[in-house]
């Protein structure tokens, strides 16, 4: 496979991942649990150094005079195309394709003879992936795996009667590890570097090894699309209808009374540092709430992050969206009917105290909750 057709190939496919995902620019972190489960394609280009055994080479133009020149081209191309499983956020396997690239060699004699070798490797491997999270979008990760492949071991020139086979084929399994870093765009799209080492034979069984340091693009399938959600206020109850009175009747119950209940956390008691991920005294500050909330009719109840001022408009809107997020997911974990729960993000639209200052900032990280429901009269 040439190197312009690698290039082009892998350009291609990159092209269409990029334009798939161009629907998720402003992509946050909240699918968390597909995103540790998700399948995942993937293509890879690199740079190859080939650690070939040369000794039958080097006898067979040895035999047919004085050596006086050999050049040798141990660098080249390799390309990869890979699909994957993550069974959680910390393990995955993975099945690929490789293609190494070739390793020339080239010598002539004070006499006249020569002797060229070209060895090209390629196959299927399978990758069994353990990964450290650094991060939101960083970690690290190791392989360990096994391959299956084709080594193509040509010799040419006029050394003929030397080499046993010119055209050498040979399959065979071998294994490799390898070392990376990952940085995620989004919960679908990320950015590999890593450095593999295959150990490999040629076609006399000779072993060696190729190291393939590489940058592949990963893709998740199957992202979830959520469907912005608009909130509508309940009607207000209707009014009890009017009883003609022909006896003394006993006295009606009591008809509920619509309530709505604000409630305001720091977000600082509600997330890390900007996480968008509910910490345990946040959960203990959401359950209390929902115990007050016990005998209440619930009809509706709006989430709503807002953020202080530092740092970009769209990044604050987007953190104050997911904290939002994260809040509808625990109160639904919780028992509270999903469809009943909106979320809203202001970001740093809606300040209620002076950002210049840090308690004034302090006061402006917050989520609220409001519930709109009614409770019976008394």
């Amino acid at each position: 496979m040439k190197l312009a057709k690698k290039l082009f190939s892998l350009t291609a496919i990159a092209a269409a991942v990029l334009a798939s995902q161009s629907s998720f620019a402003a992509d946050d972190f909240i699918n968390p649990d597909w995103a540790n489960t998700a399948s995942y394609i993937g293509v890879g280009v690199g740079g190859t150094r080939g650690f070939i055994n040369m000794d039958d080479y080097h006898r067979s133009i040895g035999r047919t005079g004085t050596v006086n020149s050999f050049s040798e081209d141990k660098k080249d191309i390799g390309a990869k195309f890979f699909v994957g499983k993550n069974f959680n956020k910390y393990v995955a396997m993975e099945l690929g394709y490789v293609d190494l690239g070739k390793f020339e060699y080239k010598s002539s004699t004070t006499n006249g003879r020569s002797l060229n070798r070209e060895v090209n490797f390629r196959g299927g491997y399978l990758d069994l992936i353990g990964t450290i999270p650094m991060s939101e979008r960083f970690a690290i990760y190791g392989k360990v795996g096994g391959t299956y492949g084709q080594v193509r071991d040509d010799y040419t020139g006029n050394v003929g009667a030397a080499v046993l086979s010119p055209n050498g084929r040979f399959k065979s399994g071998n294994v490799k590890a390898g070392v990376g870093l990952e940085y995620k765009f989004s919960e679908a799209l990320a950015v590999r570097g890593e450095i593999e080492r295959y150990r490999v034979k040629d076609a006399y069984e000779h072993r060696g090894d190729v190291n393939f340091a590489s940058v592949s693009l990963v893709y998740k399938l199957g992202r979830p699309v959520a469907a912005p959600v608009v909130y509508t206020p309940p009607p207000p109850p209707p009014p009890a209808p009017a009883a003609e009175v022909v006896q003394t009747p006993p006295p009606p119950p009591p008809a509920p009374v619509a309530v709505s209940e604000k409630v305001s956390f720091a977000a600082e008691a509600l997330f890390d540092f900007d996480k968008s991920v509910v910490k345990p005294a946040g959960r203990a500050a959401l359950d209390d709430l929902l115990m007050k909330l016990q005998g209440m009719n619930t009809e509706a109840m709006v989430t709503v992050g807002h953020t202080d001022s530092v740092g970009t408009n769209d990044y604050n809107q987007r953190l104050s969206l997911r904290r939002a997020e994260a809040v509808k997911a625990y109160l639904v974990s919780k028992g509270v009917d999903q469809s009943r729960v909106f979320v809203e993000g202001k970001g740093e639209t809606q300040p209620v105290a002076d950002n210049k200052t840090a308690e004034g900032r302090a006061k402006n990280r917050r989520v609220t909750v409001e519930v709109v429901g009614s409770r019976s009269g008394r």
